[in-house]
């Protein structure tokens, strides 16, 4: 749930190196297993590359890399205390610092995100067909009876089947969005085998995720009967839960090498804000992201009583004091205000309806189609295709429903970031530079459908009223 993190693709697959990811606030780089199965069908938000190629990122201080198609008009101290008080007159004046060429490629970025959302949608339904079509599906399960026998094995061997032929089915794609596109734009910072090594660990694991979750999920739609939408739902969060204690722990590093921010002023602010709001954090972290992109990216992980700090080492190199100050104190808000809690909770309401979908229309096509394609019902773990289907399919259409959820809370971050960092031109400076990757300056309609974040100019206006209203330079 990083400040600097990518927008709504987060919620949906891991793009640039790692894990499938449903949003970093449930693991930094990677997510809950079971929305890795159940909206893996579901589009990343990125845009396709109509640019050419771009030259490879330049190095920058410390080792980091900077994107050389980004570039934000540098401005001093003297600038920004030389802004009117007035919060739509400083905004404005800091909106100008976007050059028409970089607000033409984010705009490009983001937007062209908006039609892959749908590719991904329309190709994750096409794997589904593809595997029920010619009794596929049941015949992988009738395979994996052989092999496994026994009703849990059968059906973690369907299940890792399923995420391999999935994997290897959306691979083109996902070649092109997360390498071939991220290159175009100047964001990706490996070579093509890192990279494809990278999407091959994460293959590994969450191969080995699906397998289990497959197979806890259909021993409980079996056990439950007719109420599996109930107990589905109730497995689907606890597996989410699960996720969020085991992924920063054992599956991130597996992406990034984690080591603690050397002692100094990055990392006395930051345990000082931190003590300042009872986060149980006694130390800073930071992760190598740079191997990977130019994104500038935080995130404060835990639950039940844990914490762990963490920052990427463009946010350090590539930014001052008041923009870090910032950054962590949005999100030291996400832990303090409790927003992993809600967010579970909300999406404990969304997957209630959305398994509540599937019972009604799984009822219907198996009674219609069951025999067809060998299905014996919905405890049928060859069924998990049409599963994917109808969920991918319900929580498509509640995307804007989803984003809204998550931006509400990017806002009340940034609100409790404002007071607590107390640097409203840190903020704003971070802000430009998310244009890197995000359009600064959406319709109200469109942020409501596509955006799980506030547009640039909200956030730089929210900074500038606190400003405004606070009196400070």
């Amino acid at each position: 749930m990083a400040l600097g993190d990518g927008g709504a693709e987060e919620l949906n697959r891991g793009r640039r190196s790692g894990f499938p990811a449903v949003d970093r606030r449930f693991g930094s780089a990677s997510a809950a297993v079971l929305i890795a199965l159940v909206v893996g069908c579901v589009g990343a938000a990125e845009s396709p590359s109509n640019a050419p190629a771009a030259a490879p990122p330049s190095a920058a201080a410390g080792g980091t890399v900077a994107n050389p198609q980004f570039h934000i008009s540098p401005v001093d101290d003297a600038w920004r205390a030389s802004l009117p008080r007035s919060a739509d007159a400083a905004t404005q004046a800091y909106m100008d610092r976007l050059t028409p060429a970089v607000v033409t490629r984010a705009n490009a970025y983001f937007e062209g995100g908006y039609w892959l959302q749908l590719w991904n949608f329309l190709l994750g339904l096409a794997i589904s067909v593809a595997l029920l079509s010619g009794r596929r599906s049941a015949r992988m399960r009738d395979w994996a009876q052989r092999v496994g026998r026994k009703g849990f094995l059968r059906d973690a061997i369907y299940g890792g089947l399923f995420s391999i032929a999935g994997w290897l089915l959306s691979l083109p794609l996902t070649i092109y969005q997360s390498y071939f596109r991220e290159h175009a734009y100047g964001m990706a910072t490996q070579t093509f085998w890192p990279w494809f090594g990278q999407q091959v660990v994460a293959l590994a694991v969450s191969t080995a995720a699906i397998a289990l979750a497959v197979s806890v999920l259909y021993a409980v739609i079996r056990r439950a009967g007719e109420r599996w939408w109930l107990w589905g739902t109730v497995t689907s969060v606890a597996l989410l839960t699960l996720s969020v204690l085991v992924v920063p722990v054992w599956v991130d590093p597996l992406f990034n090498t984690y080591k603690p921010v050397e002692n100094g002023e990055v990392k006395s602010a930051v345990l000082a804000m931190a003590k300042a709001n009872g986060v149980p954090a006694d130390n800073v972290y930071e992760f190598d992201a740079s191997r990977q992109t130019t994104r500038v990216s935080a995130n404060v992980t835990g639950i039940f009583g844990s914490a762990a700090v963490r920052l990427n080492d463009n946010l350090l190199r590539r930014t001052s004091m008041p923009e870090i100050r910032g950054v962590m104190g949005h999100e030291l808000g996400h832990y303090v205000m409790n927003h992993i809690y809600k967010v579970l909770a909300a999406f404990t309401l969304i997957f209630l309806a959305a398994f509540l979908f599937a019972k009604w229309a799984m009822d219907r096509l198996l009674a219609r189609y069951g025999d067809q394609l060998g299905l014996q019902g919905a405890g049928d773990v060859a069924s998990l295709p049409l599963l994917v289907a109808v969920l991918s399919l319900f929580l498509f259409l509640m995307t804007p429903v989803t984003n809204t959820i998550i931006r509400t809370q990017e806002i009340e971050a940034d609100r409790f970031g404002l007071n607590l960092a107390r640097e409203p031109h840190g903020e704003a400076e971070v802000d430009l530079k998310l244009t890197e990757y995000r359009k600064p300056d959406p319709g109200p309609i469109e942020e409501w459908i596509f955006f799980d974040h506030p547009g640039t100019r909200f956030r730089i206006h929210d900074a500038m009223r606190w400003r405004e209203a606070m009196g400070t330079p």
